[in-house]
């Protein structure tokens, strides 16, 4: 079996990644800023990142940070999987950052361009928002009395397991370079998806929408950032919450 290293393995995305890879009898390290044996900081780099790296064939990068950094972290990464053999790197990125110019997307859409220069065997998926990441926006935006949310803004989340068996098979596949995006079953507004939100939570609050300005919002509002044609997911939003947080008890 392959020895797998998977970035960011604790995270949403990179624990499932890791639990499926596991499940298939690989060998996986997992590598992040806290977790022993494999506690790095990728944007540090370092002997410790090679010592992750002896001995693996495939690394899947799920780690990330809108704080910032990631660019930093994919030079390391990659210099070290130079040094160390690495046959195939896997990354998991966002639809629409090459269309959105939102400055956490212009960082992934730059670190695409990294592996793609790289010299290592490459793999990017880019995947629509998560459900886990529209529960957290909306979490923050219903500590007011009234749910804000920008108007006229779609979305099409997808369920995170589908991503990690998705990324997990192209991790154990040959390079394949730029496959096909993966989107949610649906395309909805933001409005919809924050009242579905909040029956499942059973909180009570008016939700308004609001017009915001500039490129970024235009680029959201026009469907940047969704992949209609490749709406391949299977879990709905609805699914997910029901899930999650049962009826109306969040």
């Amino acid at each position: 079996m392959t020895t797998i290293l998977v970035t960011g393995g604790t995270g949403t995305l990179g624990r499932l990644v890791t639990e499926r890879l596991r499940a298939d009898g690989h060998e996986v390290r997992v590598l992040s800023r806290h977790t022993e044996p494999y506690a790095v900081d990728l944007r540090a780099g370092g002997a410790g990142l090679d010592a992750a790296l002896a001995g693996v064939r495939t690394v899947v990068h799920c780690a990330s940070s809108p704080r910032g950094g990631d660019e930093q972290a994919a030079r390391n990464l990659i210099t070290a999987a130079r040094r160390a053999g690495v046959d195939h790197l896997a990354y998991i990125s966002i639809v629409g950052v090459d269309r959105v110019p939102f400055g956490y997307y212009r960082s992934k859409l730059a670190v695409e361009r990294q592996i793609e220069e790289s010299g290592l065997g490459w793999t990017v998926l880019r995947a629509t928002q998560f459900h886990d990441l529209l529960v957290t926006l909306f979490q923050g935006l219903a500590k007011p009395p009234v749910l804000v949310v920008p108007a006229g803004v779609p979305d099409q989340p997808v369920e995170v397991a589908e991503v990690a068996g998705r990324l997990a098979a192209l991790a154990l596949g040959a390079p394949a370079g730029r496959v096909p995006d993966l989107g949610g079953p649906e395309v909805r507004t933001l409005e919809s998806l924050a009242r579905a939100y909040l029956r499942a939570t059973g909180r009570r609050r008016a939700v308004a929408r609001v017009p915001l300005f500039g490129k970024t919002y235009g680029a959201f509002r026009a469907g940047g950032h969704l992949a209609p044609d490749r709406a391949e997911g299977k879990v709905t939003f609805e699914e997910y919450l029901a899930r999650r947080f049962g009826k109306g008890q969040g």
